[in-house]
Protein backbone atom coordinates (compact mmCIF):
# COMPACT_ATOMS: atom_id res chain seq x y z
CA UNK A 1 0.00 0.00 0.00
CA UNK A 2 1.60 3.78 -0.59
CA UNK A 3 0.65 6.97 0.94
CA UNK A 4 -2.33 7.97 -1.10
CA UNK A 5 -4.29 4.48 -0.36
CA UNK A 6 -3.07 4.97 3.38
CA UNK A 7 -4.61 8.10 4.16
CA UNK A 8 -8.23 6.78 2.19
CA UNK A 9 -8.42 4.06 5.13
CA UNK A 10 -7.66 6.24 7.86
CA UNK A 11 -10.33 8.36 7.00
CA UNK A 12 -12.79 5.61 8.11
CA UNK A 13 -10.48 3.66 10.59
CA UNK A 14 -6.85 3.11 12.04
CA UNK A 15 -6.00 -0.30 11.28
CA UNK A 16 -4.46 -2.40 14.17
CA UNK A 17 -1.11 -3.67 13.28
CA UNK A 18 0.68 -1.62 10.44
CA UNK A 19 4.07 -1.48 9.18
CA UNK A 20 5.67 1.94 8.07
CA UNK A 21 8.85 2.20 6.06
CA UNK A 22 10.49 4.20 2.69
CA UNK A 23 12.65 6.77 1.86
CA UNK A 24 10.81 9.76 3.87
CA UNK A 25 11.18 10.10 7.84
CA UNK A 26 8.96 13.01 8.00
CA UNK A 27 6.13 10.48 6.91
CA UNK A 28 7.07 7.95 9.02
CA UNK A 29 7.12 10.70 12.55
CA UNK A 30 3.90 12.30 10.92
CA UNK A 31 2.39 8.71 11.43
CA UNK A 32 3.44 7.55 14.49
CA UNK A 33 2.61 10.79 15.95
CA UNK A 34 -0.63 10.41 14.53
CA UNK A 35 -1.42 7.21 16.01
CA UNK A 36 -0.31 8.72 19.33
CA UNK A 37 -2.50 11.40 19.30
CA UNK A 38 -5.64 9.47 17.71
CA UNK A 39 -5.89 6.61 20.35
CA UNK A 40 -5.25 9.05 23.36
CA UNK A 41 -2.32 6.65 24.02
CA UNK A 42 0.87 8.66 25.15
CA UNK A 43 0.56 7.74 28.78
CA UNK A 44 0.16 4.15 28.25
CA UNK A 45 1.84 3.27 25.68
CA UNK A 46 5.14 1.18 24.84
CA UNK A 47 7.62 2.86 22.69
CA UNK A 48 10.98 1.15 21.44
CA UNK A 49 13.79 2.54 19.62
CA UNK A 50 16.56 0.93 17.68
CA UNK A 51 18.61 -1.12 20.63
CA UNK A 52 15.92 -0.89 22.92
CA UNK A 53 13.48 -3.60 21.21
CA UNK A 54 12.28 -6.50 24.05
CA UNK A 55 10.91 -8.90 22.94
CA UNK A 56 9.14 -10.23 25.93
CA UNK A 57 8.23 -6.97 27.03
CA UNK A 58 6.75 -6.30 23.53
CA UNK A 59 4.93 -9.62 23.73
CA UNK A 60 3.50 -9.49 27.45
CA UNK A 61 2.67 -5.50 26.39
CA UNK A 62 0.22 -6.61 23.61
CA UNK A 63 -0.77 -9.84 25.03
CA UNK A 64 -2.92 -7.66 27.68
CA UNK A 65 -5.60 -5.53 27.59
CA UNK A 66 -4.87 -1.69 28.85
CA UNK A 67 -5.32 -1.31 32.54
CA UNK A 68 -7.08 2.14 32.02
CA UNK A 69 -9.46 0.95 29.51
CA UNK A 70 -7.83 2.53 26.72
CA UNK A 71 -5.72 0.73 24.15
CA UNK A 72 -2.22 -0.19 23.99
CA UNK A 73 0.05 0.74 21.38
CA UNK A 74 3.24 -0.40 20.82
CA UNK A 75 5.40 1.19 18.96
CA UNK A 76 8.78 -0.47 17.29
CA UNK A 77 11.32 1.99 15.40
CA UNK A 78 14.31 0.45 14.41
CA UNK A 79 17.03 0.12 11.38
CA UNK A 80 17.10 -4.01 12.04
CA UNK A 81 14.55 -6.67 11.11
CA UNK A 82 12.71 -8.52 13.45
CA UNK A 83 13.45 -12.13 13.41
CA UNK A 84 9.83 -13.65 11.36
CA UNK A 85 8.96 -15.84 14.53
CA UNK A 86 9.32 -13.30 16.94
CA UNK A 87 7.04 -10.55 15.04
CA UNK A 88 4.11 -12.98 14.06
CA UNK A 89 3.90 -13.66 17.57
CA UNK A 90 3.67 -10.26 18.78
CA UNK A 91 0.46 -10.10 15.69
CA UNK A 92 -1.11 -12.47 16.91
CA UNK A 93 -1.15 -11.95 20.06
CA UNK A 94 -2.95 -8.35 19.16
CA UNK A 95 -5.33 -10.89 17.02
CA UNK A 96 -6.24 -12.03 20.55
CA UNK A 97 -6.74 -8.88 21.78
CA UNK A 98 -8.43 -6.67 18.89
CA UNK A 99 -8.44 -3.04 21.18
CA UNK A 100 -4.34 -3.17 20.78
CA UNK A 101 -2.31 -1.59 18.45
CA UNK A 102 1.18 -2.39 16.53
CA UNK A 103 3.01 0.01 15.09
CA UNK A 104 6.23 -1.42 13.50
CA UNK A 105 8.59 1.83 11.77
CA UNK A 106 11.16 0.35 9.70
CA UNK A 107 14.23 2.33 9.31
CA UNK A 108 16.29 0.11 7.14
CA UNK A 109 16.35 -0.11 3.12
CA UNK A 110 13.38 -0.49 1.42
CA UNK A 111 14.98 -3.63 -0.11
CA UNK A 112 15.32 -4.96 3.15
CA UNK A 113 11.59 -4.36 3.92
CA UNK A 114 10.12 -6.50 1.68
CA UNK A 115 10.91 -9.62 3.32
CA UNK A 116 8.65 -8.22 6.14
CA UNK A 117 5.44 -7.84 3.90
CA UNK A 118 4.48 -11.50 4.38
CA UNK A 119 3.94 -10.78 8.25
CA UNK A 120 1.81 -7.64 7.72
CA UNK A 121 -0.50 -9.49 5.03
CA UNK A 122 -4.53 -8.90 4.91
CA UNK A 123 -4.20 -12.50 6.03
CA UNK A 124 -2.94 -11.31 9.44
CA UNK A 125 -5.15 -8.31 9.56
CA UNK A 126 -2.25 -6.36 9.01
CA UNK A 127 -1.08 -4.36 6.52
CA UNK A 128 2.44 -2.45 5.12
CA UNK A 129 2.60 1.38 3.43
CA UNK A 130 6.00 1.96 1.58
CA UNK A 131 6.62 6.12 1.32
CA UNK A 132 8.24 7.75 -1.37
CA UNK A 133 9.93 11.52 -1.07
CA UNK A 134 7.40 13.58 -2.04
CA UNK A 135 7.25 15.07 -5.26
CA UNK A 136 7.33 19.28 -5.54
CA UNK A 137 3.57 19.80 -6.39
CA UNK A 138 3.20 17.20 -3.40
CA UNK A 139 4.94 19.63 -0.89
CA UNK A 140 3.55 22.26 -1.98
CA UNK A 141 -0.01 20.83 -1.45
CA UNK A 142 1.08 19.63 2.61
CA UNK A 143 2.38 23.23 3.05
CA UNK A 144 -0.57 24.73 2.11
CA UNK A 145 -2.45 22.14 5.02
CA UNK A 146 -0.28 22.55 7.63
CA UNK A 147 0.19 26.66 7.53
CA UNK A 148 -4.12 26.16 7.63
CA UNK A 149 -3.46 24.41 10.59
CA UNK A 150 -1.40 27.37 12.02
CA UNK A 151 -3.96 29.56 10.83
CA UNK A 152 -0.55 31.07 8.52
CA UNK A 153 -1.59 33.25 6.12
CA UNK A 154 1.12 32.48 2.97
CA UNK A 155 0.81 33.31 -0.60
CA UNK A 156 0.99 30.88 -2.96
CA UNK A 157 4.35 32.30 -4.40
CA UNK A 158 5.69 32.08 -1.05
CA UNK A 159 4.66 28.57 -0.53
CA UNK A 160 6.31 27.34 -3.11
CA UNK A 161 9.72 29.91 -1.91
CA UNK A 162 9.34 28.04 0.93
CA UNK A 163 9.70 24.70 -0.97
CA UNK A 164 12.26 25.58 -2.89
CA UNK A 165 14.60 26.96 -0.19
CA UNK A 166 14.58 23.82 1.92
CA UNK A 167 15.14 21.68 -1.17
CA UNK A 168 11.46 20.04 -0.26
CA UNK A 169 12.67 19.07 3.29
CA UNK A 170 9.20 18.19 4.82
CA UNK A 171 10.99 18.40 8.48
CA UNK A 172 12.80 21.10 8.18
CA UNK A 173 9.38 22.82 6.50
CA UNK A 174 7.22 21.78 9.50
CA UNK A 175 9.84 23.56 11.63
CA UNK A 176 10.18 26.95 9.99
CA UNK A 177 6.11 27.32 9.17
CA UNK A 178 5.99 26.78 13.35
CA UNK A 179 8.22 29.74 13.57
CA UNK A 180 6.64 32.10 10.76
CA UNK A 181 3.22 31.46 12.77
CA UNK A 182 4.29 33.27 15.53
CA UNK A 183 4.74 36.17 13.54
CA UNK A 184 0.84 36.43 13.18
CA UNK A 185 1.18 38.37 9.63
CA UNK A 186 0.75 37.21 5.99
CA UNK A 187 4.10 35.84 4.96
CA UNK A 188 5.49 36.35 1.56
CA UNK A 189 9.11 35.75 -0.01
CA UNK A 190 10.71 38.70 1.47
CA UNK A 191 9.92 37.59 5.20
CA UNK A 192 11.45 33.70 4.12
CA UNK A 193 14.24 35.21 2.60
CA UNK A 194 14.56 37.15 5.77
CA UNK A 195 14.01 34.44 8.43
CA UNK A 196 14.25 31.18 6.81
CA UNK A 197 17.68 29.44 6.59
CA UNK A 198 18.56 27.71 3.04
CA UNK A 199 19.61 24.24 2.69
CA UNK A 200 21.91 25.34 0.06
CA UNK A 201 24.82 24.42 1.73
CA UNK A 202 23.65 20.75 2.33
CA UNK A 203 22.60 20.29 -0.87
CA UNK A 204 25.72 21.38 -2.45
CA UNK A 205 27.49 19.17 -0.77
CA UNK A 206 25.57 16.33 -1.79
CA UNK A 207 25.87 17.02 -5.26
CA UNK A 208 29.71 17.03 -4.62
CA UNK A 209 29.14 13.74 -3.17
CA UNK A 210 27.69 12.52 -6.20
CA UNK A 211 30.13 13.62 -8.17
CA UNK A 212 32.73 11.95 -6.69
CA UNK A 213 30.71 8.62 -6.83
CA UNK A 214 30.18 8.89 -10.43
CA UNK A 215 26.36 9.50 -10.56
CA UNK A 216 24.29 11.86 -12.67
CA UNK A 217 24.60 15.55 -11.20
CA UNK A 218 22.20 16.72 -13.03
CA UNK A 219 19.26 17.53 -10.78
CA UNK A 220 20.95 18.24 -8.24
CA UNK A 221 22.71 21.19 -10.38
CA UNK A 222 19.64 22.74 -11.30
CA UNK A 223 18.27 22.55 -7.64
CA UNK A 224 21.35 24.73 -6.56
CA UNK A 225 21.02 27.24 -8.50
CA UNK A 226 17.30 27.06 -8.06
CA UNK A 227 18.47 27.69 -4.55
CA UNK A 228 20.89 30.66 -5.44
CA UNK A 229 24.57 29.34 -5.26
CA UNK A 230 26.88 30.33 -8.32
CA UNK A 231 28.96 29.01 -10.42
CA UNK A 232 31.52 30.58 -7.93
CA UNK A 233 30.08 29.10 -4.76
CA UNK A 234 30.20 25.55 -5.91
CA UNK A 235 33.66 26.10 -7.76
CA UNK A 236 34.89 26.87 -4.10
CA UNK A 237 33.11 24.09 -2.15
CA UNK A 238 34.48 21.70 -4.75
CA UNK A 239 37.93 22.76 -4.33
CA UNK A 240 37.55 22.60 -0.39
CA UNK A 241 36.03 19.19 -0.40
CA UNK A 242 38.63 18.09 -3.02
CA UNK A 243 41.79 19.88 -0.60
CA UNK A 244 39.71 17.32 2.09
CA UNK A 245 40.20 14.37 0.29
CA UNK A 246 44.37 15.32 -0.21
CA UNK A 247 44.47 15.76 3.40
CA UNK A 248 42.86 12.41 4.29
CA UNK A 249 44.58 10.46 1.77
CA UNK A 250 47.96 11.85 3.02
CA UNK A 251 47.00 10.77 6.64
CA UNK A 252 45.72 7.82 5.63
CA UNK A 253 48.98 6.79 4.28
CA UNK A 254 51.12 7.41 7.36
CA UNK A 255 48.53 6.15 10.19
CA UNK A 256 47.20 3.73 8.01
CA UNK A 257 43.01 5.16 9.49
CA UNK A 258 41.34 8.54 9.73
CA UNK A 259 41.00 10.95 12.42
CA UNK A 260 38.78 14.20 10.87
CA UNK A 261 40.30 15.88 14.22
CA UNK A 262 43.69 16.02 13.49
CA UNK A 263 43.27 15.69 9.67
CA UNK A 264 40.94 19.05 9.73
CA UNK A 265 41.27 20.55 13.00
CA UNK A 266 37.58 19.36 14.56
CA UNK A 267 35.33 16.14 14.16
CA UNK A 268 33.19 15.02 11.41
CA UNK A 269 30.31 12.81 12.32
CA UNK A 270 31.22 9.10 12.26
CA UNK A 271 29.69 8.42 8.67
CA UNK A 272 30.95 11.04 7.35
CA UNK A 273 34.30 10.62 8.44
CA UNK A 274 34.63 7.23 6.78
CA UNK A 275 32.96 8.88 3.61
CA UNK A 276 35.36 10.64 2.96
CA UNK A 277 38.46 8.38 3.72
CA UNK A 278 36.79 5.64 1.63
CA UNK A 279 36.95 8.58 -1.46
CA UNK A 280 40.37 9.57 -0.54
CA UNK A 281 41.23 5.73 -0.60
CA UNK A 282 39.72 4.68 -3.63
CA UNK A 283 40.95 8.15 -5.76
CA UNK A 284 44.59 8.13 -6.51
CA UNK A 285 46.33 11.52 -5.46
CA UNK A 286 47.80 11.56 -9.51
CA UNK A 287 43.55 11.72 -10.34
CA UNK A 288 43.18 14.03 -7.46
CA UNK A 289 45.59 16.30 -8.84
CA UNK A 290 43.93 15.90 -12.28
CA UNK A 291 40.66 17.48 -10.95
CA UNK A 292 42.49 20.10 -8.81
CA UNK A 293 43.86 21.25 -12.37
CA UNK A 294 40.85 20.85 -14.30
CA UNK A 295 38.81 23.14 -11.13
CA UNK A 296 41.82 25.82 -11.82
CA UNK A 297 41.15 25.90 -15.25
CA UNK A 298 37.66 26.18 -14.71
CA UNK A 299 38.11 29.13 -12.51
CA UNK A 300 40.52 30.74 -15.58
CA UNK A 301 37.52 29.93 -17.81
CA UNK A 302 34.34 31.23 -15.90
CA UNK A 303 36.42 34.81 -14.73
CA UNK A 304 37.55 35.23 -18.75
CA UNK A 305 33.60 34.27 -20.56
CA UNK A 306 31.07 36.57 -20.80
CA UNK A 307 29.27 34.16 -21.80
CA UNK A 308 27.14 30.65 -20.16
CA UNK A 309 29.26 30.09 -17.42
CA UNK A 310 26.55 27.40 -16.17
CA UNK A 311 27.28 25.58 -18.93
CA UNK A 312 31.32 25.94 -18.59
CA UNK A 313 30.85 24.45 -14.66
CA UNK A 314 28.45 21.54 -16.30
CA UNK A 315 31.50 20.90 -18.90
CA UNK A 316 33.93 21.07 -16.31
CA UNK A 317 32.22 18.54 -13.99
CA UNK A 318 31.23 16.10 -16.65
CA UNK A 319 35.14 16.22 -17.64
CA UNK A 320 36.01 15.41 -13.81
CA UNK A 321 33.15 12.45 -13.62
CA UNK A 322 34.97 10.96 -16.46
CA UNK A 323 38.50 11.31 -14.37
CA UNK A 324 37.37 9.37 -11.69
Amino acid sequence: MYKKDFDNLLKTKLPNIVLLYGENSYFLDYYTKLYKEKLHAKETLLEHNFEEYNFEQAKSYLSQSSLFGGVNLYILRTDKKVPKKELDTLIESIKKNPTNYFLYIYEGTSSNAKSLQSSFSNKNGALWVRFFEPKPYEVEELIKQKAATLNIDISPYAISHLATVLNNNMALIDKELEKLAILNEPIDAKTIDSLVYSTAPLAVEKMIISLFQKEDITQNLSKIMELGEDEFSILRAIQRFLQQLFLFSAYIKIHGAPNSKEILGYSLPKFIEDSRAQLAIRIKPAKLLKIYQELLSLEINIKSSKGNKESLLYGSLVKIRSFL
